[in-house]
């Protein structure tokens, strides 16, 4: 089935905006989670096991069924297709580019790769809340990358004041647009911000884990704020019709970043449901036999920041039919075919990322 791709995440941002320790916060916090991840110098990754630091085109075990590769952009396909081997069992991939990188060719690379095992999974682009300013002046880029994010993470919100950071988070949600905007410090953001978080068998979802008590919050002197989201979960008995549907996935508000779940168009394709993964501006939808003797619900998750839990739930309940005379025809399915990938088309075809 084409709904277990893997999401391959692109880390982006200015040197010391964070993204190692964030990547480190990640790994420590994986659990069950097997991430793979792909640097372009591992740095100061702080694994034990990264004794081949700096040696590009090296793949290592992390230990806790995570993989590291150090790699050129130029290698990028041939380590996601290491990556991706069915042995390596990995739930999402995180690509942590260079400080000096252009994020856009990397989620270009991404989206054209023919590598049917991965799927996009967003550009998390971190900001120093403390050097902004200073990071604009010397990187007048700044700005148009992050007009380019999916998620733009506000980190060492700790290292400013108060009116300092709203400040900053103002500038760069109007800089960033549409996409979710969060504040963290020493890189500490929800991972069900990027991916589904596995649950190992024997392990109770929420309860504390060592690494909870090694790397959480912090002592009681220090303000350490993790990133702010909301989840929200929606279930329809009655079928949803695409056109408005799509309309109401075109329009999607700011700060909505991620939405997954499963849609029953009814008459519209009764034969199947369709799985439907959102990230960003990124859609994709994914047709399958509906599983014989399952309930035909809709049942979706919407993942984000700020986002407006009672509007959504009105406007989502609005993609119902209104009675029989607005049953979906039979060229209403057209606007999420367009969202269902082929084999053999070019990547904007799909309804990937605009990046430009």
């Amino acid at each position: 089935m084409t709904t277990q791709q893997i999401p391959v995440v692109v880390l982006a941002g200015f040197l010391g905006a964070g993204k190692t320790t964030l990547l480190n916060h990640l790994l420590r916090s994986a659990r069950g989670t097997r991430i793979g991840v792909m640097v372009n110098d591992f740095g100061d990754i702080g694994i034990d096991a990264m004794t081949v630091a700096g040696q590009v085109g090296s793949t290592v075990s992390l230990g806790n069924g995570c993989l590291c590769c150090a790699v050129d952009a130029s290698e990028l396909d041939e380590y996601l297709e290491v990556l991706t081997r069915p042995e390596s069992r990995l739930d999402v991939i995180v690509i942590e580019a260079s400080g000096l990188a252009e994020p856009q060719e990397l989620v270009r690379m991404v989206l054209a790769s023919e590598n049917e095992r991965i799927v996009y999974g967003g550009l998390v682009q971190l900001v120093d809340a403390a050097e902004f300013d200073a990071t604009r002046r010397l990187h007048p880029e700044t700005d148009r990358h992050l007009a380019l994010a999916d998620l733009v993470v506000v980190n060492k919100a700790d290292r400013v004041s108060e009116d300092g950071l709203g400040a900053v988070r103002d500038t760069v949600a109007g800089l960033a647009g549409r996409a979710a905007v969060v504040e963290a410090s020493h890189g500490r953001i929800e991972p069900e911000l990027l991916f589904d978080r596995v649950v190992p068998d024997d392990e109770i979802e929420g309860q504390m884990s060592i690494e909870d008590i090694l790397y959480g919050p912090g002592d009681d002197t220090h303000t350490h704020p993790h990133a702010a989201y909301e989840t929200l979960s929606l279930t329809a008995s009655t079928p949803l019709h695409p056109r408005r549907l799509m309309t109401f996935l075109d329009s999607r508000p700011e700060g909505l970043y991620r939405i997954k779940g499963f849609v029953d168009f009814g008459v519209a394709d009764p034969d199947n449901r369709y799985a439907v993964h959102a990230v960003g501006r990124f859609l994709r939808f994914y047709p399958e036999p509906w599983p014989a003797g399952e309930e035909r619900l809709t049942q979706l998750v919407l993942i984000g920041s700020g986002i407006d839990a009672a509007g959504l739930r009105k406007e989502l309940a609005g993609c119902e039919p209104s009675g029989p005379e607005d049953t979906p025809d039979e060229h209403s399915m057209w606007g999420v075919l367009r969202y269902v990938r082929q084999t053999d088309e070019e990547p904007d075809q799909a309804g990937d990322a605009p990046l430009s």
